[in-house]
């Protein structure tokens, strides 16, 4: 089914969609999302669930044609495409990315750029993409744009300068087709912190949809809460009495270093039995793990108190398992 042509607004497609948090992005700074690809059932469920006007598609992007693409979105042009393709075990060779089976998620998202020939593009992955091959990926990702007519450019970007309670730092690509162009984020002056994004939800788990159990307590809260009827993903993580008794001796923003030399290898990762800091932007959510506490109380953050870190509002919400929703809000920007 194609979706009726749209006027005034630019229309964006989205690869590697997941739940959708970089559709929900670009859809509050006033653009159009047409169509949000992945290959995961249960991401494009809470995607098809919390943007009703786009179309999903679940699809493998190393196989998936431009011409099939386009007979969804039927006439509508694609003006900007947004995604990031997974960077794990990128092939090269000499100076470029090969035509290998590793690389044929990025090679898709590539190919659909060439296909549509958007205005622009932001294509967003992990750091270390930079410095991978002592830069061969990096430069082999621009020559493959530069090739098409594109001007790029790529920044690092810590989400905690923007406004998210978060110091997650992602890479950027930004291209513009047969243009000149020097982009620039403003930040803001003040960090929000992990207090502030999550004091208002309580200990214990809600039912989906309960009423909020006090008022908000910070301008971030507010924001969060504007068009939300209530409170959903907040059941808690019951964990056993080893483990509660474990993460009580650790203080707001510890971690394994500040417990008894017996107990600090109960866990083999350096990122073990971390609290969250109060005071401070949390440190970057994981996929659900269980490495990470709440700076208060001794379990891990619910999957609503891990949205609102990485600043879903909270009228957006997670459908499928409760470990599939934690997989959800991890993987999304």
């Amino acid at each position: 089914m194609a979706i009726k042509e749209t006027q005034t607004q630019l229309n964006v497609l989205d690869l590697f969609c997941g739940c959708g948090g970089l559709s929900l992005g670009f859809e509050k700074a006033g653009y159009h999302v047409l169509l949000g690809i992945d290959v995961w059932k249960d991401a494009l469920q809470t995607y098809k669930f919390n943007h009703k006007d786009c179309l999903t598609l679940c699809a493998d992007m190393s196989t998936l044609t431009g011409e099939e693409v386009q007979k969804y979105i039927g006439m509508n042009k694609v003006d900007v495409i947004i995604g990031g393709p997974p960077c794990q075990g990128f092939s090269i060779a000499g100076k470029r990315i090969v035509d290998d089976e590793r690389n044929k998620l990025y090679k898709g998202f590539v190919r659909m750029v060439e296909y549509f020939k958007p205005k622009s593009f932001v294509m967003e992955n992990v750091p270390n993409i930079l410095s991978m091959g002592d830069g061969i990926i990096k430069a082999s990702i621009i020559e493959d744009f530069q090739s098409l007519g594109y001007n790029v450019q790529t920044k690092v970007l810590t989400a905690s300068d923007y406004g998210v309670p978060q110091n997650r730092r992602r890479a950027v690509f930004v291209g513009m087709l047969n243009g000149t162009f020097d982009f620039e984020i403003p930040s803001v002056e003040h960090k929000v912190t992990t207090s502030e994004a999550l004091s208002d939800l309580p200990e214990g788990s809600l039912e989906e949809g309960a009423a909020y159990p006090i008022e908000a307590r910070s301008e971030y809260q507010k924001l969060e809460r504007r068009n939300s009827s209530g409170v959903y993903n907040h059941e808690i993580t019951m964990h056993n009495e080893q483990t509660k008794r474990i993460i009580s001796m650790v203080p707001d923003g510890g971690n394994y270093k500040d417990l008894p030399k017996e107990l600090q290898e109960t866990r083999k990762v350096h990122i073990a039995w971390t609290r969250l800091n109060s005071q401070r932007p949390s440190i970057t959510i994981d996929t659900g793990h269980r490495h990470h506490f709440h700076y208060k109380w001794n379990r891990v953050p619910t999957v609503r108190e891990s949205a609102r870190i990485q600043s879903f509002p909270d009228d957006f919400i997670f459908l499928c398992s409760k470990t599939s929703q934690y997989k959800q809000v991890g993987n999304a920007v």
